[in-house]
């Protein structure tokens, strides 16, 4: 039998709340995944993205401090391919989870064009990075109706405030990110095993207590 389970890459904000609404919605069980940043960011993501997981009923929560694996981005890489690097990696662990939960599914709340990581270019490049199938419920939904539905899911106060996923991103992000060029600049730190290092912060927190 085929799980319905999705891993949920939760950020506390409108799109990835929502995406997680709509799947559940469908009949997915869903296991949010928050990837914070709290040297940079604190805590207040990790705090919305627990209040949006309470509120609809998700009992598991898994959060790993990323902040060291985007300061190697930073570091190593050519700055304007950050947010595809990014959202690469964000999707590799991801799938570390889906293997630890025995899950089908990646979720997420891309929306196309919304920002220059959701150009046909790049979510190309960086969905290739992914091991399972990504879902992603809003792709075709613009910032207008994703608020507005937010408003009627009650989810907009929770997730009001500023987005600061992009406190380590360039002016003049690429927005045509070719496969080929990609694997080059993750070539520049794979030495650092980013992935692996990430997990050892890996939290799980029980959301029924």
């Amino acid at each position: 039998m085929i799980s319905k389970k999705v891993i949920l890459l939760l950020s506390g904000g409108f799109d990835s709340g929502l995406a997680g609404y709509l799947l559940q919605k469908v009949g997915y069980e869903i296991i949010p995944l928050h990837l914070s940043n709290v040297d940079f960011a604190g805590e207040e993501s990790i705090e919305k993205s627990i209040e949006l997981s309470k509120k609809f009923g998700w009992d598991k929560f898994y959060v790993i401090d990323i902040a060291d694996a985007l300061q190697s981005f930073v570091d190593n890489c050519k700055h304007s391919y950050y947010f595809v690097l990014m959202k690469r990696f964000m999707l590799q662990i991801a799938g570390e989870i889906v293997k630890i939960e025995d899950a089908e599914y990646i979720g997420t709340g891309e929306s196309l064009g919304q920002v220059s990581s959701q150009t046909l270019a790049n979510i190309s490049v960086i969905e290739q990075a992914a091991s399972f199938r990504v879902l992603k419920p809003l792709i075709t939904f613009d910032k207008d109706k994703i608020v507005s539905m937010t408003r009627v899911i009650e989810t907009f106060d929770i997730s009001s405030g500023p987005e600061i996923c992009d406190l380590l991103g360039p002016k003049h992000p690429i927005i045509n990110a070719t496969l080929e060029y990609v694997l080059n600049e993750e070539m520049k730190i794979q030495e650092l095993n980013i992935i692996s290092n990430s997990l050892e912060n890996l939290r799980i927190i029980d959301l029924t207590k």
